[in-house]
């Protein structure tokens, strides 16, 4: 059994680490755009008398660091082969990640907008396998220039990880002709709505509450009459790009059905076990981020005399830390290597437990090791001028989007006693 990375995944990693040097250092270092990084970061990124909004300036940097990662080579990378990348993989890309989020905060890699110089397209993923040739020709080259952008309205006010409540409706409806259908209903935590060209509008189109089927998704253009964003929610990790949407009276073709009528739950799923675990390795990298800072830290601060890194009760906790790192480590990437070995939907099936495994735990674990580090660091732990707090105020959101830690246990749990996956025990005849 071989445990090491595949070497050109390993020579992959060292250009990475050649172009931030090259290219995307330089333009931190730029124009004061360390405001976006430092101390001054949250002041800096929100137009506080916009709702709360990310600011243009701090959008414009990052589209700039992304078309030099395109021009590269570098973002779209995990895209399949037929749409231009490299179609790396989940062990590629679960590496990866690992890797940018142990650097820290930085403009190669700013998880708290989904920003990263190697991209992640599950848009794309979802087009491929659901939309129309239609949609295929016009939202998937759209969606990987940057032309095209698909919000994702699921979460509503009184409906979140129960989606199959959800109150918003589709009917029927003709309009000058032209057969459709209308929408109304209420979405929450529409995340980027406010540059949004479309909305993915998840609607109960059939059957009662808690059925799975009957849920349809359609591509709403954003500026349809009677579309609206009713409010930015201002959250623990400020900017917001998150509104509650509210949809009256609205009206789509036909056309804009996305995916087959009735299964548009299967829309929410496709794209879940690769964002979960390529989203567990960012914690896991932030986690090493936190736990190696606060070794350098206790071994240079020196209180009473001594290295506070002599003291075994800042030792211990590290210690369970970086075990529990390094544990996680090989399940995360052992799990993406088999998710790389079979179908994707065989993952749901025979996999998915392991990726809520990883996903859960490693949100869990960054979380302690942000806290963790703050301690080690003292008072200047606890300020803006480390990065522990913003790691933390970001990735304490994973545990509930994502599937919520609850969630995911659970799924946990349906494999484990024959429920679901390939212990599942044959109903009685």
């Amino acid at each position: 059994m071989d445990f090491s990375l595949p070497s050109d995944l390993v020579d992959y990693l060292a250009e990475l680490d050649r172009f931030i040097a090259a290219e995307i250092a330089p333009l931190q270092a730029q124009d004061d755009n360390e405001r976006f990084f430092d101390h001054r970061r949250e002041w800096a990124r929100t137009d506080w008398d916009q709702g709360g909004l990310p600011r243009h300036d701090w959008e414009q940097l990052l589209g700039e660091a992304r078309r030099r990662a395109r021009a590269a080579g570098h973002l779209t990378r995990a895209l399949p082969v037929e749409f231009g990348g490299q179609g790396c993989g989940n062990l590629w890309m679960a590496v990866i990640r690992e890797h940018l989020a142990a650097k820290g905060l930085g403009l190669f890699n700013d998880l708290q907008n989904e920003h990263s110089i190697v991209g992640n397209f599950p848009i794309v993923i979802m087009l491929r396998d659901f939309g129309t040739p239609e949609q295929k020709a016009e939202f998937i080259p759209g969606s990987i220039a940057g032309t095209h952008r698909i919000a994702f309205g699921l979460t509503e006010p009184d409906h979140g990880s129960d989606a199959t409540f959800m109150e918003t409706r589709a009917v029927r409806e003709t309009r000058d002709g032209v057969s459709g259908w209308r929408i109304d209903g209420e979405k929450m935590w529409t995340t980027g709505m406010h540059v949004a060209t479309h909305c993915a509008t998840f609607a109960r189109t059939e059957g009662k509450d808690g059925d799975a089927r009957g849920i349809s998704c359609f591509l709403v253009p954003s500026e349809t009459p009677g579309v609206k964003v009713e409010e930015y929610l201002w959250t623990f990790n400020m900017p917001t790009d998150h509104p509650r949407v509210s949809f009256t009276n609205v009206f789509v073709p036909d056309n804009a059905l996305f995916g087959p009528p009735g299964g548009g739950l299967a829309l929410a799923q496709s794209f879940v076990h690769e964002n979960r675990i390529r989203q567990a390795a960012s914690s896991l990298g932030a986690a090493v981020f936190c736990i190696e800072e606060s070794v350098a830290y206790a071994k240079a601060r020196k209180p009473f005399g001594k290295p506070l890194a002599d003291n075994q009760a800042i030792q211990w906790p590290l210690v369970e830390l970086a075990t529990q790192a390094e544990m996680l480590r090989l399940l995360i990437r052992k799990t993406a290597w088999e998710m790389d070995q079979m179908p994707h939907p065989e993952v749901e099936k025979r996999l998915s437990d392991k990726v809520s495994m990883c996903n859960y735990w490693a949100n869990r674990l960054v979380c302690e090791a942000a806290d963790r580090a703050m301690q080690v660091h003292g008072g200047i732990g606890y300020s803006r001028h480390k990065p522990f707090e913003h790691i933390y105020r970001h990735h304490r959101r994973y545990r509930i989007t994502e599937g919520s830690e609850e969630i995911q246990m659970r799924k946990v749990a349906a494999f484990l006693f024959g429920k679901l996956g390939p212990r599942r025990e044959p109903k009685p005849t």
